[in-house]
């Protein structure tokens, strides 16, 4: 399953993120990942979730990001959930909407096969999501 927030900046995207790790963490019975682009949400993340900054890695493409999730499954076959604050943050995708529907098909495509859930936010207005994108509502 993939879940897309999506609202403009300051329309409280990160602070559901934040609570939806919380939920998680208390329901879940795997290791929860999330991936920010630098350390804001050290303190907001519980140390029971794996946080991963981004920015640490160089995450060029979304292509990078593909693989990068796809090694953190690798390495971790009991992930049950990954968390994405910022698509747009995490990685450039300069405003090309082709390549953010094929990322949120491929991921869910990745999430069915390896019973993993994603929740990612993106940072842009909600009437301006194509139809591929708001499927992930």
């Amino acid at each position: 399953m993939v879940k897309v927030i999506m609202g403009l900046k300051g329309s409280g995207k990160t602070k559901q993120l934040i609570e939806s790790v919380h939920r998680a963490l208390e329901v879940e019975n795997g290791c929860v990942i999330c991936i920010e682009k630098d350390r804001k949400l050290t303190y907001d993340i519980p140390s029971e979730a794996r946080l991963v900054c981004a920015s640490d890695y160089s995450f060029g493409s979304p292509e990078f990001l593909k693989g990068f999730i796809s090694g953190l499954y690798s390495g971790n076959y009991d992930i049950t959930h990954v968390f994405i604050d910022g698509l747009y943050k995490v990685t450039p995708f300069a405003g090309d909407v082709q390549a953010v529907e094929t990322f949120l098909e491929w991921l869910d495509k990745f999430s069915a096969a390896n019973n993993i859930r994603f929740t990612l936010t993106i940072s842009a207005d909600i009437n301006g999501a194509t139809d591929v994108i708001r499927k992930y509502f």
